[in-house]
């Protein structure tokens, strides 16, 4: 009966609103292309119903979400701002504007639209106040990278993922426009597929796969990035899927509404014969009707496998999990890699260096904002504290998928804002003078006479103190004044030092928050020494969260406060720069 007194109802509204009617129909489109992730049709369509006079929230909101998705960030802010600025405004539209103002280097206005979305929640606001404060800091204290936009490589579009093969030749994915007719209505690019420059003649073309399994290859999909192994012969590919609504449990959004339509990801194994690539199976745990398995890495030896999931299990929206290979030559069942390096947010594109390092990309780590590239140390499930790679590898934008061999060179995909298109490569290598190690500077001071510069050791006869801080807090107390003083007055002494700034938590509350609290420390010991006279560059500054505690007091020990209190501090160490800075202003 309900159903048809609302049938009834649309039926006058049908006669005597035609206007109305008119609107409801655009915006019935709009929204059905806007479910189906179509945000590059959905666009215009929303548009010509906001150029009206007072369009309603939820379009200036998808209009700011479609441009954000398709990373059209001046746009999105824009529009976020008009929808911010209309108390109906969801609570999600000022996280997403906070995303798009820190991206954009507006940290204050960042900040305050951070505060509104995680008014109730303290943790989450204090990660994401501290990407802020990471990035200020970070941008003023850049590493010494030297970052290049590999223009010979990228286009107006998007292009990522670059890959080694072997010393012959690159591989990446691109959406370049290929000139034929078929068009993905998510960004109203082509789709993504895999190309090969080869590093003698410079040539860049585009691979073709035969296709000898029983996969469907056909039509429209996107393909990329392709991990391949040791050898050079076998490859993992990234491949979207496009089957039937009817076919997938439906993904649902932020307010809980059921999508109509979803693209999950695959991986596909491709074995390489007389130069060609043959698409010969599917990797045995992809399961596209549940979740997606996607952007694989194998360890130097084969023996591992690294993927990014959303399979049961994962503790966030995506994670990295691992397979080993078995006796028989089959994959064992999937495995987390863990709560260290996976988080309640998205871990995603994992790459493995030669030495068995992991590198990999997070949005809910403490970084710069976006996905930030993070290292760590170890295998499978048990890997040392992730290491965020700082500026200029990493920025306020998304920077993902690192590939190299010795830590020191090599690719990574960004789509920041100085790029040549959507996603763009970039390489990095170490500035030309931090490229050999350095010898040490010999100051003359009579003929055939030179000065010794002091060690670490004996300047650390000034007896660095640690300093301690409040429950929860990050402030600098007055007590630990007199040591940061004396620091500075060390450091302006004896130049030829810098200084590593670590700071830890007690062991209670999560891992990630402790994690996030800690750098607050170590930013707040780092600007106050910068306020007194010492130079950016000759600090070295990590939080470590809730490790190396220094007594028995671990999470869910019984402690004193006072007890707690030894473990909520900042420790200090002298390292030798071997180049004398540039005097302190």
């Amino acid at each position: 009966m309900k159903r048809l007194v609302l049938i009834g109802l649309l039926a006058m509204a049908l006669v005597n609103q035609t206007s109305a009617q008119e609107q409801l129909s655009l915006k019935q489109q709009a929204d059905q292309y806007f479910e189906r992730y179509e945000y590059f049709k959905s666009i215009g369509l929303y548009l010509k119903i906001a150029n009206k006079n007072h369009p309603e929230i939820q379009v200036m909101e998808r209009l700011a979400d479609c441009y954000r998705n398709i990373n059209q960030y001046q746009d999105a802010e824009i529009w976020y701002a008009k929808a911010v600025a209309d108390t109906k405004a969801s609570k999600i539209s000022h996280y997403y504007y906070a995303g798009v103002l820190l991206r954009d280097g507006k940290f204050d206005q960042a900040k305050a639209q951070y505060k509104i979305y995680f008014a109730n929640d303290p943790a989450g606001l204090a990660l994401k106040l501290s990407d802020c404060d990471s990035a200020i800091l970070w941008m003023r204290q850049p590493t010494h990278y030297q970052i290049k936009n590999e223009t010979g490589l990228n286009t107006q579009y998007s292009d990522w993922g670059l890959n080694y093969d072997g010393k012959t030749g690159l591989i990446f994915t691109s959406d370049r426009f290929t000139g034929d007719d078929n068009t993905d209505n998510r960004t109203g690019n082509s789709w993504f597929k895999m190309y090969r420059q080869d590093l003698k003649s410079g040539d860049i073309q585009q691979l073709s796969f035969s296709n000898e399994s029983n996969e469907n290859f056909e039509g429209d999909y996107h393909i990329g990035p392709m991990a391949l192994n040791a050898a050079g012969d076998t490859a993992y590919i990234t491949v979207t899927t496009g089957i039937a609504k009817n076919r997938i449990t439906l993904d649902k959004d932020v307010k809980g509404n059921q999508r109509l339509y979803t693209r999950r990801l695959q991986l596909l194994i491709a074995k390489k014969s007389n130069d060609q690539w043959v698409i010969t199976g599917s990797f045995p745990y992809n399961n596209i009707q549940q979740y997606s398995v996607s952007s694989a890495a194998l360890s130097r030896d084969g023996r591992l496998l690294y993927f990014t999931s959303d399979m049961p299990g994962s503790q966030g929206k995506t994670d990295i999990w691992y397979c080993q290979k078995l006796a028989d030559g089959t994959w064992g069942k999937p495995v987390n890699c863990g709560n260290v390096i996976n988080t309640k947010d998205a871990e995603d594109f994992p790459c493995m260096a030669d030495n068995g390092d992991l590198y990999f990309a997070s949005k809910g780590l403490p970084g710069m904002g976006g996905y930030d590239i993070y290292r760590a140390k170890g295998e499978k499930d048990k890997w040392t504290t992730p290491e965020d790679l700082k500026y200029p590898i990493n920025s306020t934008s998304d920077d993902f998928y690192l590939v190299t061999h010795d830590g020191l060179s090599g690719y990574l995909s960004s789509n920041r804002a100085d790029g040549q298109g959507n996603d763009d490569i970039y390489s990095f290598s170490p500035d030309k003078q931090y490229a050999q190690p350095l010898k040490p500077v010999k100051k003359p001071d009579a003929p055939h006479q030179n000065v010794a510069i002091p060690t670490p050791n004996s300047v650390n006869g000034y007896a660095l103190k640690v300093i301690y801080y409040d429950l929860d807090k990050s402030n600098i107390r007055p007590d630990a004044v007199p040591a940061l003083d004396s620091l500075a007055i060390i450091l302006k002494q004896h130049p030829a030092f810098n200084v590593e700034v670590s700071s830890y938590t007690d062991s209670r509350a999560s891992g990630g928050y402790n994690l996030a609290l800690s750098q607050r420390r170590a930013i707040a010991a780092t600007d106050y020494l910068i306020e007194k006279g010492i130079a950016s560059r000759r600090i070295i500054y990590v939080g470590y969260g809730k490790t190396n505690l220094v007594n028995k007091c671990a999470d869910g020990v019984n402690c004193t406060e006072a007890e707690h209190q030894l473990n909520r501090r900042t420790e200090f160490k002298l390292i030798a720069n071997y180049t004398v800075p540039a005097s302190d202003k």
